[in-house]
């Protein structure tokens, strides 16, 4: 029996709820680009289907997001969502620097410290940042080009997977710069380490490489992204690569130290960038992933995300309210130091004179602030 008789609306619905108005191409902002992917196999460009590319574009603080810019990330996970012709997310950024530091450390400084109902406002945009990322209606693949940290750390973790350049390295900062890294990384670091590991790269603000973040299993891959004059790939050269073990101690993947490292720093400055087998390795997720079936692969990538989810709701809510109170505290102190290091020549606070003001049980003052928050240069 045919259906044909029953009413029907064949007219294409619009679900999108946002324009280009979030989107630039100045730094900085928030770029949206749908681009073609590729059959692997026989190296043709995938006709009618494309991949959506979110690139934070800020190169010149290391992309750090603004304000501006998070609407962006927002506005560009859903309009991705609501694309029927994408079938992944890109999520990456400018230049070979940095994928993201985290938060503009110039805009916290000048403006929203001691204004924390400001403060909880722009935190309640980060917050749907991550959330957008976490209900995107498609994969979602970070690119790391670059440094992940902070912020950038979190916003990375949310996402399905992580494909990383080599040279890139992620860790937390929020700690020394009088902040905590509770927009995402106390939620997502337990999921892919062991608790004290998770503890300890949430804390300490060590840096790791690409290597030893692959090794733990908290990215999909690492991938060389560097060349010499002879036209051969090259591995980063700060990073342990050619030996596991060290008298007991892993040190495959761990950064090289002192001068070893600083030589290795300045061969790697002497390289040039090569992002085609990155991007390359990305256009072949995005081709396995396209070859299921869409409501059983998102089916499968929103119940493990769901574990993510989890831990993530129980605490956003509050810890935006925290924050902000925090900015009238130890954001003021780190936030302005980090950002007044030109005029200082220091990026840190004497810790050990806050720790000290805190024992002899001081007021939280301008008077404080004066003590720990170094001083202009002669």
């Amino acid at each position: 029996m045919s259906l044909d008789w029953l009413p029907r609306d064949d007219q294409i619905k619009d679900h999108q709820l946002f324009g280009d108005e979030h989107f630039g191409d100045e730094p900085p902002c928030t770029q949206y680009e749908k681009k073609p992917f590729k059959n692997p196999e026989t190296g043709e460009t995938v006709e009618g289907l494309s991949a959506a590319w979110i690139t934070l574009n800020n190169p010149a603080q290391f992309n750090s997001y603004t304000t501006e810019m998070i609407k962006g990330v927002i506005a560009g996970m859903h309009k991705a969502s609501m694309e029927r012709d994408v079938q992944a997310i890109v999520f990456t950024a400018a230049g070979d620097k940095a994928f993201c530091t985290g938060g503009n450390t110039k805009e916290y400084a000048e403006y929203y410290t001691k204004r924390p109902l400001e403060y909880v406002q722009y935190m309640d945009l980060f917050a749907g940042m991550i959330d957008a990322i976490l209900k995107a209606r498609k994969p979602v693949i970070c690119r790391v080009n670059g440094l992940r940290i902070a912020g950038g750390q979190e916003i990375g973790q949310a996402c399905d997977f992580s494909v990383a350049a080599d040279t890139a390295a992620f860790g937390q900062a929020g700690t020394r710069h009088g902040s905590t890294p509770t927009g995402g990384s106390t939620d997502f670091l337990p999921w892919n380490l062991s608790m004290e590991q998770a503890m300890w790269q949430a804390t300490a603000n060590e840096m790791w490489s690409a290597a030893k973040m692959e090794r733990l299993g908290l990215i999909t891959k690492a991938i060389p992204v560097k060349k010499n004059d002879k036209d051969e790939w090259v591995r980063d050269p700060r990073v342990i690569t050619d030996s596991y073990v060290n008298n007991g101690e892993i040190i495959y993947g761990e950064f090289k130290k002192g001068d070893a490292y600083k030589s290795a720093n300045q061969e790697l400055k002497e390289l040039k960038t090569d992002w085609s087998q990155l991007d390359g390795f990305i256009d072949n997720m995005v081709w396995k992933l396209t070859n299921t079936t869409y409501l059983c692969l998102m089916n499968t990538i929103e119940s493990i995300r769901g574990k993510k989810k989890f831990f993530w709701d129980l605490a956003k809510s509050s810890q935006l309210y925290w924050l902000g109170a925090n900015m009238n505290a130890e954001a003021f102190l780190g936030f302005n130091t980090f950002n007044a290091q030109k005029i200082t020549g220091k990026r840190e606070m004497d810790f050990i004179r806050y720790r000290q003001v805190l024992a002899e049980a001081k007021t939280f003052d301008d008077e404080l602030a004066e003590e720990v928050i170094p001083k202009p240069k002669a």
